[in-house]
């Protein structure tokens, strides 16, 4: 069967696809657009979202105002014990950790001189003792005698001077921390210790302790001679030792822009011992400050500075703070731009930037 091919047909189909296909078309077009339509709306939308927070009222508060430092313990006093002249030791009657009593005698050195000098004052002192009754009755000058005298009172200084440097006592008590000669060695009287001091033996006094603190500068007005101190050391967790401030060095170092300070601590049980490691903290009085919980303060990533949120009609406004001391859960804020009243954002500021609205809410 043959069939005719019409023309007008053909092109009234073409005709009816073509209006479909842009119909189509216009529809999947609408659908997009209403897609982005609606994304872009909520971008707006959640660009002005009221953000939800909680905050305090910023009230200046009355605190206990204390100075914390890292110390390093020394002995109250730290001798180098040594004779005054080089010479041989002949007994040493002290031994490393042995308590001694001021005046004690520790080391005894090679006498030979000193009992010269004392067989020499023996018979100075028989010739003066003639010489004197032979003045008395005026048999004898005036000049003969007071030379003898003379030679009989510098005998007796070189026995004492002697006697003294061949005795080695004691200046103070405490205990002897080293000992660098044994009984029969040669003293020389050269540097022998890791100060640069020759000694024969060393010897610190343990109680009191004194511990050894740098102050900043701008602490240097609120540092007071007496002052109440508590000590705290590593080995002795949860003990606190009581001190007082006994010498403020009067000079700034400039490189530092610090002052040492000495604290005295009682120390009878010797629990505490030079070079252990511990922490004081030195009561200054009281002051008021600007509190606000820690967890307010923020900190700019990839820096040092801190800041906090303040509630400032409906907007959340930034303010860059140094910060001062910590007490508990709450930090002291120092600004020119907080007030007395201000509300301070506790609640909700981690997520905030400088501007945007939010709503307090209990």
């Amino acid at each position: 069967m043959i069939y005719k091919i019409n023309p007008k047909q053909i092109i009234m189909n073409f005709r009816i696809k073509l209006i479909m296909l842009l119909a189509a078309t216009t529809l999947f077009a609408a659908g997009c657009g209403n897609k982005g339509s609606e994304k872009a709306g909520d971008v707006k939308q959640d660009s002005v979202k009221v953000r939800p927070v909680k905050v305090i009222s910023l009230e200046p508060q009355q605190v206990s105002r204390t100075i914390n430092q890292t110390a390093s313990f020394v002995a109250y006093h730290e001798n180098y014990l040594t004779s005054a002249s080089p010479g041989r030791i002949e007994k040493i009657y002290v031994e490393v950790g042995d308590h001694v009593k001021a005046g004690q005698l520790l080391v005894q050195m090679d006498r030979t001189q000193l009992k010269q000098a004392e067989l020499q004052l023996e018979n100075l002192k028989t010739d003066f003792g003639r010489l004197d009754t032979l003045q008395k009755t005026g048999t004898v000058t005036q000049q003969s005698y007071d030379q003898l005298a003379t030679q009989y009172r510098v005998a007796k200084e070189n026995v004492q001077f002697l006697k003294q440097n061949t005795e080695l006592r004691a200046p103070l008590s405490g205990v002897i921390t080293n000992k660098y000669f044994e009984d029969g060695e040669m003293y020389s009287g050269s540097p022998n210790t890791s100060v640069g001091k020759a000694a024969i033996v060393t010897l610190m006094q343990l109680n009191p302790l004194k511990a050894i603190i740098n102050v900043t500068e701008k602490d240097f007005p609120r540092i007071r001679k007496g002052m109440k101190v508590d000590v705290t050391v590593d080995v002795y967790p949860g003990k606190v030792f009581e001190g007082k401030v006994f010498r403020i060095h009067p000079a700034i170092d400039p490189a530092s822009r610090t002052f040492t300070v000495e604290i005295t601590i009682p120390n009878p049980d010797e629990k505490i011992r030079p070079g252990m490691y511990g922490k004081v903290s030195i009561h200054v009085g009281t002051d008021v400050a600007k509190l606000v919980p820690a967890i307010a303060v923020l900190k700019q990533e990839g820096t040092n500075q801190r800041y906090i949120f303040k509630y400032v009609n409906g907007k959340a406004k930034r303010v860059d703070v140094q910060i001062g001391e910590r007490f508990d859960a709450d930090m002291e804020v120092l600004s020119n731009e907080l007030k007395t009243g201000d509300q301070i954002i506790t609640v909700g500021q981690a997520n905030l930037v400088d501007g945007n609205e939010v709503k307090v809410v209990k």
